[in-house]
């Protein structure tokens, strides 16, 4: 106990003239450093284009039958309380808190870079892939690496329609799927239940076009899912409907021509087999109205199956820049050199173990 307060008391306070003096010693290495480092910062800041930001927001019409379970997980999420997993506990498993791990899978980026997109300053349209690697602004030390890309990969100026196969990815593919991850977001309000998509891109109009066309084709996914059973139920019997007419157009073809070709004949062996073709045929015809009515419930279940979208916020063309904040940027560059420059300089005057304690 004494040696730890024999300790304390020979610890040196800080002696910040020292410090003072010894920073101003040095004030015409400031007036280098900073001003390097500011032009530095400065010319940095000025090579990287403005971006921005296009966000359309939309709510996605819940199925019927997990909408109590979802409203329950509404109001109990109010209170800070979570209900089940979050996928409102019914038979539809994708659930709107899963939308943006969707538009996080490959198959869905590899859907994205088909999409056509065209640049303002330019007439032709390209695939997004070909566009985000080889058309997009940026910095000048981009652009020298996509002319490097370009010249090493000789598919480019043959192939201006890139075909990516999510099942076999290249390195640049992959890197170019995780930049989306970035570059186009998706969050979804548990409460709300409402879907805000934004899109950042140095093209005010291709940010437009791509959350636009995100949304379409998002939308598409989603459809394609929880319509997937009523479209093969209604394919089935649709299959049903074209037989059941065959069946039923032959049983009446045979029937009249029986009946014609026997008018005027009243042996009892022809009216027994007129008899049984009559039966065939309305029994033919009993079977194709009931397919033709299972053939309609299926076309009104496909119809209840499809989601609906309500457009709460629609897309348009960005005016004002998300960023970058160039000022802002500059002066933390700067005040970060100027904290290295004075810890370097404190070290050199031996004033860092006064201040650290050591």
């Amino acid at each position: 106990m004494t040696e730890n307060k024999t300790a304390i008391s020979k610890k040196k306070p800080i002696d910040y003239g020292k410090i003072y003096h010894d920073l101003l010693k040095y004030k015409r290495l400031y007036y280098i450093v900073l001003p390097v480092a500011f032009a530095l910062s400065a010319l940095y800041m000025l090579s990287i284009p403005n971006y921005y930001t296009c966000t359309v927001k939309l709510s996605p019409e819940l199925s019927n039958r997990s909408t109590s379970t979802s409203s329950l997980a509404s109001l109990a999420s109010s209170f800070g309380v979570k209900l089940g997993s979050g996928m409102g506990n019914g038979s539809d498993a994708l659930f709107p808190t899963l939308y943006p791990d969707l538009m996080a899978s490959v198959d869905f980026k590899a859907d994205l870079f088909k999409i056509k997109v065209c640049p303002e300053d330019s007439e032709q349209e390209y695939s997004y892939y070909d566009y985000l690697m080889f058309h997009q602004k940026g910095p000048w030390w981009g652009k020298m690496i996509k002319n490097l890309v370009k010249m090493l990969d000789k598919d480019v100026e043959n192939d201006t329609v890139r075909i990516v196969n999510p099942r076999h990815l290249t390195k640049e593919e992959f890197s170019l799927m995780k930049s989306l991850d970035e570059i186009i977001t998706c969050q979804v309000d548990k409460k709300t239940m409402v879907m805000t998509l934004s899109v950042i891109d140095v093209d005010p109009g291709v940010s437009q076009t791509m959350a636009d066309s995100t949304m379409a084709l998002l939308q598409r996914y989603i459809t394609e899912y929880r319509t997937s059973k009523a479209r093969v139920d209604l394919e089935y019997n649709k299959k049903l409907l074209a037989e059941a007419k065959r069946n039923y157009e032959k049983a009446s073809r045979a029937y009249a021509s029986f009946a014609d070709a026997n008018l005027h004949t009243f042996q009892e062996r022809i009216l027994q087999r007129k008899a049984e073709l009559e039966t065939e045929m309305v029994l033919q015809r009993t079977v194709y109205q009931q397919v033709v009515a299972q053939y309609q419930q299926a076309e009104m279940k496909l119809q209840e199956e499809t989601p609906a979208f309500a457009v709460i916020q629609a897309s348009t063309v960005p005016v004002k820049k998300t960023g970058p904040n160039r000022s802002k940027s500059c002066i933390i560059f700067v005040f970060f050199i100027f904290i290295v420059t004075s810890v370097i300089i404190l070290y050199r005057e031996d004033d860092l173990k006064s201040i650290i304690g050591l």
